[in-house]
């Protein structure tokens, strides 16, 4: 998808960023089928000694080093300890990264839910034996065999951080405040052309999770495994939308100059752009409507051509360390994977603004998954539309 993930980036311009969403997968439930069978591709037994250097394929705000910031820098402590020297390039959209991993270039890879299984599927990752990573038991369970990160029981990687895809507003501009998505959706006219909404086919995922609560005869029960007539339903919302849409956003720099003049005044968000938002005067709530909410889980992963195995399984370990996921956490703007993480947080509130580890409130959250032909609902009687088909259908929402 088109996901530009620079929220990290933010922190080194302004301190405020402190907070963000959290989340775990939605709908309950903690197994995972991903409906396809991955390659017969074997995980590390033991761990080697450190080759002297791994290449990191991250989000920006993912790997600092200090360069950006001097207080800012969790690969130094690392590089010192293992001897392994970090190389890392940036990449702005999860496409992108799928495309890169393919070169075999690259040990390790944080990848969000609309890469990991196209990831894995591809055979550029491989599986991950979480024995050797002392740390990966104290991340949250509900983070752990998820659809986007497993298959058939069997780890590809290791949680790292997470969001939720709030709802946003101008508290001056849209009266009640909002509880329900609807408010974007069927009364969205009410706000025509000031409704903003995420610029990415995964987006769709929105609509259908808003359709399994108001039009249950669709029979949807996972808003990434969407059979062609679902999707059909999803794409109609989505166009009916379109006229009342005044911008669709990617970079977050974009969505807060549009709620800061009132161009936009409410869409989708995540939690950092309305902090960032707020420590700048701009009247905006956010909230994790009735009908819940999209999310991301981001996973470290092994790439199969990595020739820097035991470096990259101790750079797995330590970047879901409590603190240095701490670190990531709140630099980017997110909730930390690892429950133990939270007492390294620079502002003891972080935790709690995030809801990190709430489940209750991780209930509530669909995480992005790529979609697949295989319905990872678990129907078998039916096909359900793939990535492809969604990155087609977003095209003719657009126009």
């Amino acid at each position: 998808m088109s996901l530009i993930r620079t929220a990290g980036l933010l922190a080194a311009s302004a301190t405020v960023l402190v907070a963000s969403a959290c989340g775990s997968s939605s709908g309950g439930g903690g197994s995972s089928s991903a409906g396809f069978t991955a390659p017969d591709l074997p995980q590390l037994e033991k761990l080697g000694k450190g080759e002297g250097e791994v290449n990191v394929l991250a989000w920006p705000g993912y790997v600092e080093d200090g360069s950006n910031d001097p207080k800012v820098d969790w690969v130094s402590g690392f590089e010192k300890e293992t001897g392994c020297n970090v190389n890392v390039k940036y990449f702005a959209t999860s496409d992108e990264a799928v495309s890169l991993m393919k070169s075999g270039e690259y040990d390790v890879i944080s990848a969000s839910g609309d890469a990991s299984l196209r990831l894995i599927a591809s055979g550029d990752v491989e599986p991950v034996n979480t024995d050797l990573i002392p740390n990966y038991a104290d991340v949250y369970d509900f983070l752990k065999d998820r659809d986007w990160n497993s298959v058939d029981g069997q780890a590809y990687g290791v949680p790292h951080g997470y969001g939720a895809n709030l709802l946003m507003w101008r508290t001056d501009k849209v009266k009640p405040a909002p509880t329900s998505w609807d408010v974007v959706f069927d009364k969205g006219s009410a706000y025509k052309g000031a409704v903003t909404a995420y610029d990415s086919p995964i987006y769709i995922a929105d609509a259908a999770m808003y359709l399994m609560e108001h039009e249950p005869d669709l029979g949807i029960e996972n808003p990434y495994a969407l059979d062609e007539k679902q999707l059909e339903a999803a794409v109609d919302l989505l166009k009916e939308q379109r006229v009342n849409v005044g911008e669709y956003w990617s970079d977050y720099l974009k969505e807060i100059q549009a709620f800061t003049t009132g161009d936009s005044v409410v869409g989708t968000t995540w939690q950092v752009i309305a902090n960032v938002a707020q420590s700048e005067k701009v009247p905006v709530e956010t909230t994790l409507p009735a009908e819940g909410a999209t999310g991301w889980s981001d996973t470290w992963m092994v790439g199969a051509k990595s020739e820097h195995k035991t470096c990259s399984y101790q750079w797995l370990n330590h970047i879901v360390s409590p603190e240095a996921n701490a670190a990531v956490a709140e630099y980017f703007g997110e909730a930390p994977a690892n429950s133990q993480a939270c007492q390294h947080t620079a502002n003891d509130k972080h935790c709690e603004i995030f809801h990190a580890g709430d489940e209750s409130y991780a209930e509530k959250i669909w995480y992005w998954t790529t979609p697949i032909e295989q319905c990872i609902d678990g129907r078998t009687d039916v096909t359900c539309t793939d990535y492809a088909r969604w990155t087609q259908a977003w095209t003719e929402i657009k126009g």
